[in-house]
């Protein structure tokens, strides 16, 4: 009887949790994105000082999570804070997130993503090559990204990576492309040309998850 409640416990936990992301990817649509991240963003310039870059990295998190493209925190680094600082920040704030939807993943979703991945040959065969070769695997799915950053979090949760293996080889993988959009971060001019068109890249990023 116990291991009923427990089992029914946890399922409502997954459930509860899915539809709470769900939910709030759908807010996160009806919002005005590129309002609120170029205003988070002259916040972090104007009043966080020191604390700035720390707290860019911490952002991160909850994108990344909620399946959010955050390749606009990226670019912001490069030009709020110039090219060392920002791509060490954005380096750092990539890795955050990655790590924090890699564990969502694989404990919360792991049952839900397992469900919807297991009939893909695809994934069975990716999953297949990373039992074998788990940090070369992951280090070229990083390095040429085929799939959506956001979403080859979650994918990757599922598979035998060693969470270790999996953070080291993503934060390899990801740092040409981080360092590449720091870099245009630092040539751009204005702030609004930081967050211009943003929410056509997030349309396009959701159609493509």
């Amino acid at each position: 009887m116990a291991d009923v409640f427990f089992t029914w416990v946890s399922a409502f936990r997954i459930v509860f949790s899915l539809l709470f992301l769900v939910a709030t990817a759908s807010v996160l649509l009806s919002l005005p994105i590129e309002k609120m991240v170029k205003g988070f963003l002259f916040w972090v310039k104007e009043d966080l000082g020191q604390w700035g870059p720390f707290v860019l990295a911490l952002s991160y998190i909850p994108l990344t999570i909620l399946v959010v493209p955050a390749s606009i925190l990226t670019l912001g680094g490069g030009y709020l804070f110039g090219l060392s600082v920002g791509f060490m920040a954005d380096s750092i704030g990539a890795t955050l997130g990655a790590t924090a939807a890699f564990i969502l993943g694989r404990t919360i979703g792991k049952s839900y993503l397992i469900s919807k991945l297991r009939n893909y040959p695809k994934f069975q065969a990716v999953a297949n090559a990373i039992e074998i070769s788990s940090f070369k695997m992951v280090f070229l799915l990083r390095l040429v990204p085929l799939l959506p950053f956001s979403l080859l979090n979650y994918l990757l949760s599922v598979t035998p990576v060693n969470l270790s293996v999996y953070v080291l080889a993503s934060w390899l993988g990801m740092t040409p492309s981080i360092f590449g959009l720091a870099y245009i971060g630092t040539t751009i001019k204005d702030l609004s040309d930081v967050t211009h068109g943003w929410n056509e890249i997030y349309t396009i990023h959701q159609q493509l998850c």
